[in-house]
């Protein structure tokens, strides 16, 4: 029986978005008893969240043009359904004043800011001057109409270097570059142009004082119909990839309570000069110096909300749609008083070592920690659009999941995330596990120090990996394989009718004698590695190269100790927690994760030969330009083809100099990974 919908709240809310956020959305009006709608497209017809609403409805192919960003499809839905109120989530029409604007027209409420806010600060310019009227500091540039290029040189004098230059309209990073040199500007400003048009349809740019060193720190803001602002504190976000938030944490382990309380102030200053209505985002960028200054506000709410949540206790989205409702906020900014230190990692699927190139497949295993706040005083918290067995498709961000944490101060928090993580496992599509485990135990991002230039700084020690994987990691895999196998093997026995028969019995037992188990694996890179071990009464002894290694091995559900002495006869001590499914196996260790296949149940039959792979699709998508003739000349590095995968774009590039043989793939095709995408020779 569901629970009665909460007094004077509505009476259906369709849901304008998938994945996490949908499936987030889902559970907070099933607590308040209110009935969800969700729409899907053809690629998520079987999705999470389409499983958990009430009800669904199919709106379009898989293209977010063709479904999740049809605004007319959406709305026609919301009316055929009866929905009283739609709630955007977070990208797609989250941020779009024109569907705001429509909702209301149609008498169906809109669960976010009134569309004339979303429209003031959608523009970047006109948010300045905006911010600057209301005395929120802002970095010192220039955000005129006169886009001119003598006129922005001019100005870019005035500002000094270095410089950034963004695109008036949009976001992610997309049309950024910094210019540290006059000479560099008119190049920049050109490719910057062109990356905003094709992104966003408006070439206008804006110019900005380049902040060394920065911190990017975000407050959230809620404001009600009756005039009332409060914040709920700040989160840290300058742990990014690509321009792109990875990790955000609260509090900031930068600001001090004077710096805290000023930019708190300037928050509100901001959501009072919009008179904003609903979940906001006030964005800062903190510089060495811990002078800050307005980026830009985000009319919906966050990604990265949990972080606020897991500090505060409170609900989020519950706020939304209250405030949309027509009730005033539920607190005071007095009332509101968060506790301790939270810590969020996005779990992505892609691949840090190609770029963050973004992956797809089915999630064979999908493996996170439960939460063990019952015995202590940490807590993890799980948002995620996926379940085992689900496909990850190419058609929508990478994101798969967000791993919450929260502690009573940064320490235990740190520590809970990092032990988080190890008992994360994932089969099936790349992801940046294996990144994240280093991230949360660098350093520099321990002590606090890094910086939205972070990433890029360490790059090659996030992504350093050891050149071969130790032997002990195969050793504590063969063992858990065998001793996996043995249960199987006494089960079997155990349901045959002669269950003491040695020949059921998966063990050293031979005819003539003991000999040893030869298990074989092959890693990420090929390589292939035997392990050859014999079983006693007192533990395992395994074989490398002459030698013969006692060693002793403990395990309790996933997780393995392995001790053994080295070369030196000093008892080595390893810990790990092994996944395994069907031929993969899955080893977690300290600092990282390597992935194994048994190579005994490899299939050898369709092996081919090495083909060079910069001419083949990096991974599903769709050709979206096609930069060549057949039987035109290029040179090494030219673009021939851009597929676009995740909201990216991928340019396939030539490997030499030389000549297209023959396109394989024209504009409009969706290719799968590996599939040869052009015949190319080298001169």
């Amino acid at each position: 029986m569901k629970p009665q919908t909460a007094s004077g709240l509505f009476q259906k809310i369709l849901i304008a978005n998938r994945g996490e956020i949908a499936c987030r959305i889902i559970r907070t009006c099933q607590n308040l008893g209110i009935p969800t709608v969700a729409v899907y497209s053809e690629a998520d017809q079987n999705a999470l969240h389409v499983r958990l609403a009430d009800d669904a409805f199919h709106i379009g192919k898989a293209s977010p043009e063709e479904s999740y960003l049809n605004h007319e499809r959406i709305l026609e839905t919301a009316i055929q359904c009866q929905a009283d109120a739609i709630h955007p989530g977070y990208g797609f029409l989250a941020e779009n004043d024109v569907f705001a604007e429509a909702c209301l027209s149609k008498g169906i409420h809109f669960i976010g800011p009134r569309p004339e806010s979303i429209r003031e600060m959608g523009s970047k310019s006109r948010a300045k001057q905006l911010m600057q009227e209301a005395g929120v500091p802002v970095v010192p540039g220039y955000h005129g109409d006169k886009q001119d290029f003598k006129i922005l040189r001019n100005e870019a004098e005035k500002i000094g270097f270095p410089l950034l230059i963004k695109p008036v309209a949009g976001g992610g990073g997309r049309g950024m570059r910094v210019v540290r040199q006059l000479n560099e500007l008119e190049e920049a400003l050109t490719l910057s142009r062109s990356e905003a048009k094709n992104a966003f349809g408006d070439d206008n740019v804006l110019l900005e004082r380049f902040i060394e060193g920065p911190r990017h720190i975000e407050f959230q803001i809620f404001g009600d119909q009756h005039g009332n602002f409060v914040h709920l504190h700040e989160r840290e976000c300058s742990i990014q990839r690509r321009h792109q938030k990875i990790l955000e944490e609260s509090p900031s382990p930068f600001l001090d309570e004077t710096l805290r309380k000023q930019m708190a102030e300037a928050s509100l200053k901001a959501a009072n000069a919009v008179q904003y209505l609903g979940a906001g985002t006030v964005e800062f960028i903190v510089g060495e110096d811990r002078s800050f200054y307005f980026i830009e506000m985000n009319t919906r709410l966050q990604v990265e909300h949990p972080v606020t949540e897991m500090r505060t206790g409170l609900d989020l989205v519950e706020w939304q749609i209250r405030v949309a409702s027509g009730e005033k906020l539920p607190l005071d900014q007095d009332q509101i008083r968060p506790q301790g230190h939270s810590i969020e990692v996005r779990v992505c699927a892609e691949n840090p070592e190609r770029g963050f190139l973004p992956s797809s497949g089915l999630l064979e295993l999908y493996d996170f920690p439960e939460d063990p706040s019952a015995s202590g005083s940490s807590l993890i918290r799980l948002d995620s659009g996926f379940e085992q067995k689900d496909p990850v498709g190419i058609h929508y961000d990478s994101m798969l999941a967000k791993l919450i944490v929260h502690d009573e101060d940064r320490k235990k928090a740190l520590e809970t995330i990092q032990h988080a993580l190890k008992q994360t496992a994932i089969i099936g599509p790349e992801t940046n596990l294996g990144f994240l485990q280093k991230l949360v135990s660098h350093p520099q991002f321990l002590e606090g120090k890094a910086d939205t230039l972070f990433i890029d700084a360490c790059l090659p020690e996030l992504l350093q990996n050891e050149e071969t994987t130790p032997e002990w990691i195969y050793w504590a895999c063969a063992i858990d394989f065998l001793q996996s196998e043995q249960e199987s093997a006494r089960q079997k026995a155990a349901n045959s009718s002669n269950p003491h028969s040695p020949w059921l019995f998966f063990d050293n037992w031979r005819m003539g004698g003991e000999e040893p188990f030869q298990i074989s694996f092959r890693d990420e890179e090929n390589h292939q590695r035997e392990v050859r071990l014999i079983e006693r009464e007192s533990g395992f002894e395994v074989f490398s190269g002459k030698e013969c290694i006692p060693l002793k091995f403990q395990q309790q559900g996933r997780d393995v100790v392995i001790r053994f002495e080295n070369s030196n006869g000093t008892t080595v001590k390893h810990s790990l927690r092994i996944f395994r499914h069907q031929n993969d196996i899955l080893a977690v260790h300290e600092t990282g994760r390597v992935q194994l296949t048994l190579e005994s149940r490899r299939d050898h039959e369709h092996e081919t030969e090495h083909i060079d792979s910069q001419l083949k699709a990096p991974m599903p998508g769709n050709i979206i330009r096609v930069c060549v003739k057949n039987g035109e000349q290029v040179n090494r590095g030219q673009t021939l083809m851009v597929l676009e995968a995740m909201k990216m774009e991928h340019p396939i590039l030539a490997p030499d100099n030389g000549r297209v043989e023959s396109l394989l793939f024209q504009e409009g095709d969706v290719v799968k990974t590996d599939e040869q995408l052009i015949e190319f020779e080298a001169e």
